[in-house]
């Protein structure tokens, strides 16, 4: 049984003392979540503020992106073991923002795989299609050359310790959100792609979350499918109680299926 995850994506949002105040909220409003895990991912400027609140609780802390070089000449650039440093447990790697603004390539992004694999955090490895892409027919194709390249070279064990989010570019930020039959099929290939890549009994256990304007309204039908294993958050996680309710729905259906 995959247990749920739920991650908050705060993106370039929020100053220090508005990080504070939004996970002092979190964390008192889920002071003991069961049956499901929950990450909050604040700007670089907030992550040692939001450690401190967090102070190694139940709700973990995670990095929007990170350097694949553990240190160097890199100037404006954060390395894993600096995040490791602030109690940081997970790094979201690829997302689209970053493949579109920053111009990250897919090899750019395996090695931030594995340098976060290497310093024993867990990557969040995001994938996904544009509208474009969609409507060619090429959803599968892009999430496929993006899954393989991303995890190429790794071993079965390493891909076991990651974790996928399934972000369709189209669904980010507009409001509108893959249907639960669209991400369900997309998360199904993926899985089945992993059982190439490692084994069946590999796949079974990594967990796939879905996101792309994911909020309290929609986050019951998504988090019903089974293959939907939480959810990446972005706009509603920046609302402690909007976030809150959907963490909330992820622990009532990851307890259900469990029984």
């Amino acid at each position: 049984m995959r247990t749920p995850l739920v991650i908050g994506n705060w993106k370039m949002h929020g100053t220090v003392a508005e990080a504070r105040v939004l996970s002092t909220a979190i964390r008192d409003g889920l002071k003991r979540p069961r049956g499901v895990q929950v990450v909050v991912c604040p700007p670089f400027t907030a992550l040692a503020a939001v450690s401190e609140i967090l102070g190694g609780g139940p709700i973990q802390l995670g990095a929007q992106t990170c350097h694949h070089e553990p240190a160097g000449a890199h100037t404006g650039e954060i390395s894993v073991p600096m995040l490791a440093e602030l109690i940081c447990r997970w790094v979201l790697v690829g997302h689209s923002e970053r493949r579109k603004e920053i111009g990250e390539s897919d090899e750019l992004i395996n090695l931030k795989t594995r340098a976060v694999l290497s310093h024993g955090l867990t990557p969040v490895l995001c994938v996904g299609e544009t509208a474009d892409e969609r409507r060619q027919g090429l959803t599968f194709t892009t999430v496929e050359g993006q899954l393989r390249a991303g995890l190429a070279g790794l071993t079965g064990d390493q891909i076991a310790k990651t974790v996928l989010a399934y972000e369709p570019v189209w669904a980010i930020g507009t409001g509108v959100n893959a249907t639960p039959a669209q991400a369900a099929e997309v998360q199904g290939y993926l899985r089945g792609l992993l059982s190439e890549l490692s084994s069946k009994e590999i796949a079974q256990t990594v967990r796939i979350l879905y996101g792309g304007s994911v909020k309290a309204e929609n986050a019951d039908a998504l988090l019903a499918e089974p293959e939907v294993d939480g959810a990446l958050v972005g706009g509603a996680s920046l609302n402690a109680q909007g976030f809150i309710g959907i963490v909330r729905k992820a622990a009532r259906i990851g307890t259900a299926a469990k029984e």
